[in-house]
């Protein structure tokens, strides 16, 4: 019923993680694949890729391209997009039979949480959880479930860099989402490396910039 898509590239020692919470027993029956879309890691991604049995797709190097390789590789009726640095906590899987039983028409999306004890992590993430309630933007570290049907209707990713998950979303608009009953514990490293407020400020000023017309590819230059 379900196949997850993964873009990698060099995601580091987390990624073992990400695939130990997506097989297994306890997701046998929900899960007909797991997608990788390498992008040319040079680290162990694809050896711990092959070691969980994941169909592995070999693309250039921009998310959104990436994301639309291994959608079209994917067999499923159901869609999971997922980040590389993104473990999705126990239950999953209940959230995601709920919402396929209950809401077919919807696209769904998880609670996010930092793998960070920290009150400030705690706060950001009421932030992020305002932001999802009253603009209807999650972002690609959430997670996205969505229909074959309603990916197809909806033409799919970008083929950008950056921003792909920002403006598919933005196509499916706020009334075709809905919060799943789940967490996506996303890697808090760049947070902490950069800071709380700068990287949530450059983060910001990124989507401006995006919303003002500027070119993805240029902002993935820059990003980088």
């Amino acid at each position: 019923m379900l196949s997850i898509v993964i873009p990698t590239l060099n995601p580091g020692p987390r990624f073992g993680a990400v695939l130990s919470a997506l097989v297994g027993g306890a997701v046998e029956g929900l899960v007909k694949e797991v997608v990788v879309a390498d992008a040319g890691s040079t680290d162990r991604t694809l050896e711990l890729a092959h070691e969980a049995g994941c169909k592995v797709v070999e693309t250039p190097p921009s998310r959104g391209g990436q994301l639309i390789a291994g959608a079209a590789a994917a067999k499923g009726d159901w869609l999971l997009f997922l980040h590389a640095d993104t473990v999705l906590s126990p239950g999953w899987t209940k959230a995601v039979t709920d919402h396929v039983a209950r809401f077919p028409d919807k696209a769904g999306y998880f609670r996010l949480r930092f793998d960070d004890a920290s009150s400030t992590a705690r706060l950001w993430e009421k932030g992020v959880a305002l932001r999802c309630r009253v603009l209807g933007l999650p972002y690609g570290d959430q997670g996205l479930l969505i229909s074959r049907v309603q990916y197809d209707e909806q033409g799919g990713f970008p083929d950008w860099p950056l921003m792909e998950d920002v403006e598919f979303v933005h196509r499916i608009g706020r009334s075709g989402l809905r919060l799943l009953d789940g967490e996506a514990v996303t890697d808090a490293e760049k947070y902490r490396r950069d800071g709380w407020v700068a990287r949530s400020a450059r983060n910001l000023v990124f989507l401006t910039a995006w919303g003002m017309g500027t070119d993805p590819k240029a902002l993935a230059k820059r990003y980088d």
